[in-house]
């Protein structure tokens, strides 16, 4: 019942309206549906007629209670464009149970020519045509799954206007889209009624086919949709057959229920699927939404497994009472979800075997068997108590949904299913395997611990903290803060260094591959069994002993080299150029005749007095037993130089790319190709590594040899700087000289 007080028209008294006093000749009786979507699943041998047989019921129900007409809201079809069996069978049951000899007692009002095809004499409304006798009027919008699809002469059609032109059902709510951007901005949504009237009630019908639900909230956003009222609308009720999404899926995926006019009483509300046929009030608005739901699933979800409803409608006036009417038809539908490892702690039984998994499973299927028996058992009885005749028990839909978040490897569950076969009408889905998401939360990543560094002392200005950056210093630092299992910090620490000072793309890969194959040979050595509990402890200790196997390696490779110079306090690790490379390591004889003063201009004599296939000094020997030197060099001369190492650098390979010289080349040979005019000497200069204990100090001892040495130097940086192998030695070679 439905009761105003005062101008804001409030809503007050019971929450579901009724009628207080019922007069027959006054009561107009509607049967509400939606959602039949027949067709759906047809060829299946099980279920292929559960679409047909509850748009059958519906019909029986409509003519069990005597309705005065029948209003569908949207997805009559499944599909846009229906089978011809499908066709077929609809069109045989409207006439079976529309067409006869019984009165209509609903007067029209409106234009029975409103909507009806152009070019023809038959009316839109088919009772009102002399040619059909039609006991039982059908009202329908088109919904999302058989709306009006072409572009032919007659526009945009569908399988509801087939019907239509036969006379079996009267389209309503069809709408012509805008041919093109500049009419869609000027045209919105015209409503036109169909106007009906029984004794003292008056009854608009408006139906809205199913458009995008973007352009129905822009519609209704901007007030666009018209609905034509007759004058004296307060007398009118007024329904509104709607078929859009009322669940948000978006900011624009859904209307919003308070969007519509006031003078909506009711709106049937199609398109969603669960059962929620009991009238609901909107907050600050006077209607009222009933929505029926299908009435048959098309798909295991939560909301299909609700019982199947239809409405028995009746208004009075402004009055209306809505009862909810059971399928009986509809196959029962049971759905449960669990947890395999809850289950598992509860039954006590291994997740990790499939056999105890299986049979779990199995168990948890006939159990919900037996409660979809026990659900249609107990609606036969009931409906049999009221004088309906018994139904044969159908075969019921089962949905498990298992949560196997923790369990490694699953059974088919298509093949699980089948040995249902015969038991339930969904043997191939009747399980699906899902995991959870929660530990793939952002919140849940793991997170480096971020270790307060020496540089971070805010006591320090900017230029000492960059006068301070080591590479070796912050990733030792920040190794040390974390908590590495299977990677020691020190060869992790020289990846890295190799990655940032030697540009080695793949030295943390490697390093990585190599520590876990010698972790595992490690561990795999280990001949004593162990518990899985302990894996981690001997982990440690394998990794541990690769740590201290390491660090002796690394303190037996300084005393390996004979004759070295002890590292003074220049070559500490502050004194380290990060730059350098095997060329400038090893040393050469640029090191040992570098000048700050400016080297003087070149003269003809200088190659003569200048050695140019001079060798340099062998590690552990003295430069004057290497070559002939003057006097003065002879006081300056220091330490035993260390031996040359067997690496070969960018300086060898130049030096070994000539074809026309040999790498070493005697100085009285130099001297004569010099003179000669041809440019072998080069490539006759020879880069053997010097000692690096001794190369500064000799670059400062050795003034007098620039002179000698820049006529046949010059040429050579010529051809450091043009060979494209030794950019990085050119470079070095300019900076040099």
């Amino acid at each position: 019942m439905s009761d105003y007080s005062g101008d804001d028209h409030e809503r007050v008294g019971v929450p579901l309206p009724s009628i207080r006093n019922e007069y027959a000749e006054d009561t107009i009786k509607i049967l509400l549906a939606t959602d039949n979507h027949i067709g759906y699943m047809e060829r299946d041998p099980v279920r292929g007629q559960d679409s047909i047989n509850a748009f059958k019921e519906v019909l029986q129900l409509a003519v069990k209670h005597d309705v005065d007409f029948i209003l569908l809201a949207g997805d009559l079809f499944h599909e846009n464009r229906p089978s011809r069996d499908c066709l077929y069978q609809v069109m045989a049951l409207l006439r079976e149970y529309t067409l006869g000899d019984r009165p209509i007692q609903v007067e029209l009002l409106s234009d029975p020519d409103d909507g009806k095809p152009p070019g023809y004499s038959f009316p839109a409304v088919n009772y009102e045509d002399p040619n059909l006798n039609v006991s039982l009027p059908v009202f329908s919008i088109h919904g999302n799954h058989d709306d009006p699809q072409g572009a032919g002469p007659e526009g945009a059609l569908c399988a509801l206007d087939m019907l239509s032109v036969s006379g079996l059902i009267n389209y309503m709510g069809k709408i012509d889209l805008p041919l093109d951007d500049a009419e869609a901005q000027n045209t919105g949504i015209a409503i036109r009624p169909v106007l009906l009237r029984k004794g003292n009630t008056r009854l608009g019908l408006y139906g809205i086919g199913n458009v995008k639900d973007q352009r129905m909230h822009f519609e209704l956003r901007s007030n666009r949709v018209r609905m034509y009222m007759p004058r004296d609308k307060d007398r009118w009720f007024n329904i509104l057959l709607l078929h859009q999404n009322r669940v948000a899926h978006g900011p624009q995926q859904s209307v919003p229920e308070g969007m519509f006019d006031d003078s909506v009483d009711l709106i049937v509300w199609g398109h969603e699927h669960d059962c929620r046929i009991v009238p609901e009030p909107v907050a600050g608005k006077r209607y009222y939404i009933t929505q029926p739901g299908s009435s048959v699933a098309t798909s295991l979800a939560d909301g299909e497994a609700l019982e199947k409803h239809v409405a028995l409608l009746k208004i009075q006036g402004k009055e209306f009472e809505l009862t909810p009417i059971p399928l009986r038809s509809v196959r029962p539908f049971v759905i449960d979800d669990v947890a395999l490892s809850d289950a598992a702690e509860e039954e006590g039984f291994d997740i990790n075997d499939k056999i105890e998994v299986a049979k779990f499973l199995k168990t948890k299927v006939n159990e919900l068997i037996e409660k979809a028996n026990e659900q249609w058992d107990e609606r036969n009885s009931r409906a049999v108590a009221e004088g309906e005749p018994e139904l044969p028990r159908p075969l019921p839909l089962i949905r498990l949904k298992v949560d196997t978040t923790g369990v490694s490897e699953m059974t088919n569950p298509v093949r699980l299913g089948q040995e249902f076969q015969g038991q339930i009408a969904n043997p191939r889905d009747v399980l699906t395997f899902h995991r959870s998401k929660k530990g793939t939360t952002r919140a849940s990543k793991v997170k480096a611990d971020m270790p307060e560094l020496s540089i971070d002392d805010p006591e320090l200005s900017v230029s000492e903290k960059l006068s301070k950056v080591r590479v070796q210093t912050l990733v030792r630092e920040y190794l040390a803060a974390q908590e590495l299992q299977l990677l020691g910090e020190g060869g992790m620490s020289e990846a890295i260094e190799m990655f940032v000072d030697k540009d080695d793309l793949y030295a943390i890969h490697n390093h990585v591959n190599a520590s876990l194959r010698s972790l595992m040979k490690g561990v795999q050595a280990t001949d004593a069994e162990f518990d899985e509990n302990d894996l981690e402890e001997i982990v440690d200790k394998v990794r541990d002993e690769q740590a201290k196997q390491r660090t002796e390696r690394q303190q037996e490779k300084p005393a390996a080299g004979k004759g070295k110079g002890k590292a003074t306090n220049e070559d500490s690790d502050a004194s380290i150029d990060s730059m350098m490379m095997d060329v400038d390591a090893g040393g050469s004889d640029f090191d040992a005749q570098m000048s700050d003063d400016p080297p003087p201009r070149k003269t003809k004599a200088a190659p003569k007095k200048s050695a140019p296939a001079k060798k340099a000094p062998a590690r552990g020997k003295s430069k004057a037993a290497a070559s002939p030197i003057s006097d003065e060099d002879e006081d300056d001369v220091g330490d035993e130089a260390p031996p040359p190492p067997k690496r070969t650098n960018r300086a060898a390979v130049l030096s070994q790319s000539s074809k026309k010289a040999p790498a070493k080349t005697p100085a009285k040979k130099a001297a004569a190709s010099k003179s000669s005019g041809s440019k072998a000497s080069q490539s006759t200069l020879s880069f053997a590594p010097a000692a690096r204990s001794s190369t500064r100090a000799a670059a400062s001892r050795a003034k007098k040899k620039v002179a000698e040495t820049v006529s046949v130097r010059t040429p050579l940086l010529r051809c450091a700087l043009t060979n494209p192998y030794t950019d990085r030695v050119g470079q070095r070679l300019v900076l040099l000289v």
